[in-house]
């Protein structure tokens, strides 16, 4: 009979439905994840608009506006899928890397209604949500894989053996892949956000320059960013700045990263004798870095596995898969609220 019980137990404590909660930076998401019927429901909001009219993120703003729409979002996410609190096995949120103000409305809302729920809270590394989201795919990659993290506030590449067992390879020493691509584009005097309009404005461009592919003439995984945005403005400032050198710039930046992207990948791909690549993070969404990685992979003979475009923002659905696996094997946090603005990914437990 306590065999039998115990048989019950494991069973439903791996059936369960998980609420995913992101708060890191600008974009409020909120998901409903079940372990064996897979995404149940997510939503998202993007403060876009509002931050556009300072030219980026204002920490204090995003925190503010994360109060305010979190709370509904989960309420209006648990209606649509038809679930009261009882349903739900856990609570996972994003404990960073990120803005510390906006992980503590996550962190302190998980760890609420965790309390108030009598349920489980799951910290979950913000990274480790991006690299897990092509997981969400009905063709998801099995381990081990090389994945590289491009996004706003990261540039790297992660050797993958499963789920919190990650070899960092390399990483950015300066100005991430994101954030080039913004401070690019406001140069080219673009809005916030700056890396959609710069590859919008690069449909136009003729290849007219070439931009140097930075790091790549040497040995090594690591990147640097901070020496093509120096490039670039000097190339602006040399020519007379009409729409077409504009366009043309933008043109050559776009083809730099996205060929150095390729070039370290390739590398590490070599290095770790690895057949799959999985890309994921916002600039993921890129078409021309999609292009570019792919070709590789073709030329590697190794498989590429991207996230849905909708998946490669920050979303709440990658959170919750994340916080499911973990939950799963019976990590979670108690009662501590934790938010880390800094986390390096190697510290993460395996599963």
């Amino acid at each position: 009979m306590n065999s039998l019980l115990y048989a019950l137990l494991a069973f439903f404590q791996k059936s369960m439905y998980v609420l995913g909660l992101e708060t890191s930076c600008d974009e409020t998401g909120v998901a409903i994840y079940h372990s064996e019927k897979g995404l149940i429901n997510h939503l998202l909001y993007s403060q876009i608009d509002m931050h556009s009219e300072y030219g980026g993120v204002v920490p204090e703003l995003a925190s503010r506006d994360h109060i305010r729409k979190l709370v509904p979002l989960i309420k209006q996410c648990m209606n649509e899928a038809g679930l009261t609190s009882r349903d739900i096995g856990g609570i996972a949120y994003t404990a960073g890397p990120g803005l510390m103000g906006a992980l503590l409305v996550g962190a302190a809302t998980a760890n609420s209604l965790a309390w108030a729920w009598r349920k489980p809270a799951i910290a979950v590394h913000h990274m480790e949500g991006h690299l897990l989201a092509p997981m969400l795919e009905n063709n998801p990659p099995s381990f081990p894989f090389l994945a590289l993290l491009i996004s706003g506030g990261h540039t790297m590449l992660v050797e993958v053996k499963g789920i919190g067992r990650y070899h960092l390879l390399g990483e950015s020493l300066d100005d991430a892949a994101g954030e080039a691509f913004d401070k690019t584009a406001k140069m080219l005097g673009l809005g916030y956000p700056g890396g959609p309009k710069l590859s919008e404005l690069a449909k136009r461009g003729t290849p007219r320059f070439k931009f140097p592919r930075p790091m790549t003439d040497r040995p090594g995984l690591d990147f640097s960013f901070s020496g093509l945005k120096t490039y670039t403005m000097n190339a602006l400032h040399d020519t007379a700045q009409s729409d077409q050198d504009k366009a043309d710039i933008a043109l050559a930046f776009q083809t730099a990263v996205a060929e150095t992207l390729s070039i370290k990948c390739k590398r590490a791909l070599q290095q770790t004798r690895l057949d799959k690549l999985v890309v994921a993070g916002g600039v993921s969404a890129n078409s021309v870095i999609r292009q570019s990685l792919t070709e590789m992979a073709d030329k590697e003979q190794a498989l590429i596995y991207f996230p849905r475009p909708e998946f490669c923002t920050d979303n709440g659905a990658m959170i919750a898969y994340a916080g499911c696996q973990r939950l799963i094997a019976d990590q979670h946090q108690g009662s501590v609220i934790l938010a880390r603005a800094r986390w390096p990914i190697e510290e993460l437990p395996p599963v």
